[in-house]
């Protein structure tokens, strides 16, 4: 394994530490340290990539990790907020439905096309929202519904036929 994909084996890491923290009944300085693991974590995405590309060392076990592991670091702090209910988890279900389909309609694909504008500011507003909720701050709610609205636009733009 190389640099690149022990970075997002990493990633991968905070994902039971967020749950750690994120149980039973969060206190605020968990929550805090909670958020600021996801955006280190959420940082290392970008990381990985600009690594691999810059040193030559993108492989096949990175370009499988990469997104799967991003999908668990969004997912699994929306899961335990469902649990706190600070969230329904029918809108968690929409993000998981349309992660699923991407994955599933990417396993038949000979060349997969990277992330589009629409799939890089889906990502950027899931992690925002990830933040806001976490730390229970303004708009959280508001900020998660829109994650979910472009989550399923990008997907829907990411499958349409061309």
């Amino acid at each position: 394994m190389n640099l690149p994909t022990w970075i997002t084996f990493s990633r991968l890491l905070a994902v039971p530490a967020l749950l750690v923290l994120l149980v039973p009944v969060p206190t605020p300085e968990q929550r805090l340290w909670a958020a600021v693991l996801f955006l280190v974590a959420a940082a290392t995405d970008w990381l990985d990539g600009y690594l691999a590309r810059r040193l030559g060392q993108v492989t096949d076990l990175g370009k499988f990790l990469d997104p799967l592991v991003d999908k668990l670091l969004v997912l699994a702090p929306l899961l335990m907020l469902v649990e706190l209910g600070q969230i329904p988890g029918w809108g968690v279900f929409l993000i998981l439905a349309r992660e699923l389909a991407v994955a599933g309609w990417r396993v038949n694909q000979t060349q997969i096309s990277g992330a589009n504008l629409w799939g890089k500011a889906k990502t950027v507003v899931q992690i925002v929202a990830v933040v806001f909720l976490i730390l229970q701050w303004p708009y959280a709610v508001p900020l998660f519904w829109l994650a979910v609205a472009l989550t399923w636009i990008s997907g829907a733009i990411y499958l349409w036929p061309r």
